[in-house]
């Protein structure tokens, strides 16, 4: 039976967008400017393309959403601050494709100051940066790197006829990534809205697994819950990994058959409005833990729950992560899976066997989102407004000297987190993740 698609949260507006770039150029010497391209369409086979999604950095600074966009910041100028190229009006092509904005458009849905075509790029690029004595892009971007290479030397062919060519490239990621890291009540809006239609992709999948279905049925049952609350679909390759499949932490084949007795490990999380939900659940395909299952999926319970309850304005990632190896470590050497002492079993790396990887990721945009963890050389304190993931995991490798009960068991359990003033909110709540309540959920079906 299908539920009522959820209502869907405000865009943000163009107002917050401007003011974004307004504190961007803030941040720049006056004869400054900002050179910052958008997405291109990719070739999928032929004449197809894969669907078009924009680049984050763009999107964060404008909300413009085709291809081919240009954006340029010129702090001070009295014609507007901030101008954009985009595609060309092409009735032919837009009765193929769709409409296209044009820079009427793009001026008057986006509240860009000015906007040019992408025929007039060449000419008006000279003349827009002719004087802005330093240019800042992303220096990892070899487009954006290539552009301002070749507009820079077209201006410096024309030096002996007055033209003022920059001197001088700048790195443009970090300013706009310590921008993003901290989301607007706007952001966390879109992002309450991204986790929560994660949340019921989950629990559709929880509801639909029984064994003899394949990982992929439990991927269709997700990513039509994405879709139908209106996401653009899964923000990152969906994990549906069952039995020894859940020890592969990056597991995408999703196609082999679910059974009897083993778990499956789920992780996925939908995009929406370009803001991406992260949640992994674990779960016995049969509907009940066995008891190595259990024992196992409760110390990841406990140290799972313990750094959520952590998290708060002050408190480091790191942290955080050197609690989850205690924990981890003491409920392994209390399985028998580690011997000695807690400190000395982390000391030499043998939780490493068991847990790869880190406890968290910012969470935004991008699923592993921008922004540094460290400042200057110490783990970052949290902040009000970051959004981060916490998800602790134990992965059992089919190795003869793992107690056989426990072989090739995997098991991760992640919740989409925000720092607020007071502590923190977990976005993603509504999945269960207690044992007794992911079984009594499944005995519903």
């Amino acid at each position: 039976m299908l539920s009522d698609p959820l209502p869907r949260p405000a865009p943000i507006g163009n107002d917050e967008y401007r003011a974004r770039r307004e504190a961007l150029m803030k941040q720049l010497p006056a004869d400054a400017a900002v050179l910052l391209p958008g997405a291109s369409l990719i070739t999928r086979s032929h004449d197809s393309d894969y669907p078009f999604r924009q680049r984050s950095d763009l999107h964060y600074l404008t909300g413009f959403p085709e291809p081919e966009a240009l954006l340029l910041l010129l702090p001070g100028r009295s014609d507007g601050e901030s101008v954009l190229f985009c595609q060309d009006r092409d009735p032919m092509r837009e009765a193929w494709t769709g409409r296209r904005l044009g820079a009427e458009g793009a001026v008057r849905e986006y509240g860009i100051d000015q906007a040019f075509e992408n025929a007039e790029r060449d000419e008006r690029l000279e003349e827009l940066l002719d004087g802005r004595t330093t240019l800042y892009l992303p220096l990892d971007d070899t487009e954006a790197l290539a552009l301002a290479e070749a507009f820079r030397g077209r201006l410096v062919a024309k030096v002996r006829r007055g033209a003022r060519p920059p001197r001088a490239f700048a790195d443009l990621t970090p300013l706009v990534h310590e921008q993003r890291l901290i989301k607007s009540e706007s952001e966390l809006s879109l992002m309450r809205h991204a986790a929560e239609i994660s949340a019921r992709g989950h629990v559709r999948a929880m509801r639909a697994a029984r064994p003899g279905l394949m990982e992929f049925h439990l991927q269709a049952e997700l990513e039509h819950e994405f879709r139908w609350h209106g996401g653009s679909g899964p923000a990152y390759d969906s994990i549906v990994g069952g039995g020894a499949n859940a020890c592969v932490l990056h597991y995408i084949e999703n196609d082999k058959p679910l059974r009897d007795g083993e778990l499956v490990l789920i992780d996925a999380g939908a995009e929406f409005d370009l803001y991406a939900g992260d949640i992994t659940r674990t779960f016995p395909v049969g509907g009940r833990f066995d008891t190595a299952q259990r024992e196992l999926y409760d110390v990841v319970l406990a140290a799972q729950e313990r750094a959520v309850a952590a998290v708060r304005p002050g408190a480091t990632l790191q942290a955080i992560h050197d609690g989850v190896l205690r924990d981890l470590t003491a409920g392994l050497i209390r399985l028998g899976l580690l011997d000695g002492e807690v400190e000395a079993r982390i000391e030499d790396d043998s939780i490493k066997r068991f847990y790869l990887h880190s406890t968290s990721h910012w969470l935004g945009l991008d699923v592993h989102d921008v922004g540094d963890y460290r400042q200057e050389g110490e783990s970052r304190p949290l902040a009000p407004g970051m959004v981060l993931t916490i998800e602790p995991g134990l992965y059992l490798p089919d190795d003869e000297d793992v107690p056989a009960p426990y072989r090739g068991i995997g098991i991760r359990i992640e919740d989409d987190v925000a720092v607020t003033d007071e502590g923190h909110e977990v976005l993603t709540a509504s999945v269960p993740k207690r044992v007794a309540e992911i079984e009594a959920l499944m005995a519903k079906k």
